[in-house]
């Protein structure tokens, strides 16, 4: 897998987090731990992306 592939991939999946973030906050029964183990997933996709990213410009 090529690197921009990899880069695509994740941000896919941190679409589909936040996607999954929002299901779950409209939901009047959201559980707190599981809002922060979606934000917690979202977060590390995010920096993967970001070191991804930069190494890709250097």
């Amino acid at each position: 897998m090529t690197i921009q592939a990899h880069i695509a991939s994740l941000e896919k999946k941190h679409g589909a987090l936040e996607d999954e973030l929002q299901t779950i906050l409209s939901s009047p029964s959201s559980d707190d731990r599981e809002i922060a183990e979606v934000k917690r997933r979202k977060l590390r996709l995010k920096d993967e992306l970001e070191r991804l990213k930069a190494s890709t410009r250097h």
